[in-house]
């Protein structure tokens, strides 16, 4: 059973994922300024800082400017980005994968629309409903099987999939039983979206992969999250955090809870971490 913030003593952190929409991020998609002064704080003690998103690439510049200079998981693991805003490493689904992918899902589920986030851009089919996008991100329009077709050049980041009558957890459980271990998939949004990335490359393993590159093991670790696809990260760090707002399959697995997305859940958890490494005890 998940603790709240005032059952334990805050743990001495070494780095804090933080996925962004509905956990960092107020409702309306602002940064509050007790959470921006929270970052700040955070990292003038040491306290390594990563923004873990579902978000695409395209959306990299924008968080920066709207965040601050941090490094960047995007598109649920699939890339990674400097405070810099340029690209580190990125695990794309290969063009083979995604054909036969697409191929699966529209056979096991009549009716479904694809889209596709690329490294800087999006293409979508003509089904696919025009709320989940902002019409000047557009790239291209086409069938699936044609936009697969591009050029090289071209990864694709992260593969997305709707369906206008499914219930989103009978699509998902339809969807993920046709990927058949062929693609990692989740959802993120409560809407009837699924989204595909490469076997293998989730939030959880580009974070863990990137924290050891830089010495840090998963129990100086602490994630926060309010959606399915932050299940991965919650699940392999050893300090996990579930939003008051978050779904309850998260509310389940995270090891603490804290405050809502609207109400600084995560800066109250960082400002409790700046605390405890401040303490005279945590001097010696």
């Amino acid at each position: 059973m998940a603790t709240t913030p005032g059952d334990l003593a805050p743990p001495h952190v070494k780095l804090v994922a933080t996925d962004l929409d509905g956990t960092l991020l107020r409702s309306d998609g602002t940064l509050s300024p007790r959470t921006r002064a929270a970052l700040a704080a955070a990292e003038h003690a040491g306290i390594g800082i990563v923004l873990v998103t579902g978000r695409p690439p395209r959306a990299v510049p924008g968080l920066l400017a709207t965040i601050g200079r941090y490094c960047v998981i995007a598109a649920n693991g699939a890339a990674v980005y400097a405070p810099d805003g340029s690209a580190l490493r990125t695990w794309p689904v290969q063009a083979d994968e995604a054909a036969d992918l697409v191929a699966r899902v529209r056979a096991a589920v009549p009716g479904v629309s694809f889209a596709f986030e690329y490294d800087h851009h999006f293409a979508h089919e003509p089904a696919y409903p025009s709320w989940s996008y902002a019409e000047d991100t557009v790239d291209l329009i086409g069938s699936a099987e044609e936009l697969l077709l591009r050029p090289p050049g071209h990864p694709v980041a992260k593969i997305l999939a709707h369906h206008r009558t499914l219930p989103l957890d009978v699509f998902h459980d339809r969807a993920r039983h046709a990927a058949h271990g062929h693609a990692e998939t989740t959802h993120s949004t409560g809407l009837s979206l699924v989204e595909f990335s490469a076997p293998g490359v989730t939030k959880a393993s580009t974070l863990t992969a990137w924290a050891d590159g830089l010495g840090i093991g998963r129990d100086d670790i602490a994630a926060f999250g309010d959606m399915p696809n932050d299940l991965p990260m919650l699940t392999a760090v050893g300090n996990s955090y579930a939003m008051a707002n978050a779904h309850p399959a998260v509310l389940a697995a995270a090891r603490h809870r804290t405050a809502s997305n609207d109400d600084d859940g995560v800066a109250r958890q960082l400002e409790q971490f700046v605390a405890a490494m401040r303490r005279p005890e945590a001097m010696t």
